[in-house]
């Protein structure tokens, strides 16, 4: 996998299962929101500092962002709206 979509997939993954929007977590994290949207959607690439800031917000260590899911790690919940399940 690589590393921007790993980058998304576990923003998204670690931001859903502690039920945080893209909109606080961004505002918390001291970054635009349509920034953070780009992140997840693997459009942009976010600099060691932004990925800092997002990690430290979420509580977690930056290398959280960057390790592989393992495969008994749980799915995030299905967001409202309609809106797709992250896979692993």
């Amino acid at each position: 996998m690589k590393a921007r979509a790993l980058v998304a997939l576990n923003v998204r993954q670690i931001r859903i299962n502690r039920g945080i929007s893209q909109e606080k977590l961004a505002y918390e994290a001291g970054i635009d929101r349509s920034y953070l949207a780009s992140l997840e959607r693997q459009s942009k690439n976010p600099t060691i500092d932004i990925l800092d800031r997002i990690a430290e917000t979420l509580g977690v260590h930056v290398s959280e962002l960057v390790v592989l899911p393992s495969k008994r790690a749980k799915a995030a919940k299905t967001l409202s709206k309609g809106r797709k399940r992250v896979s692993l």
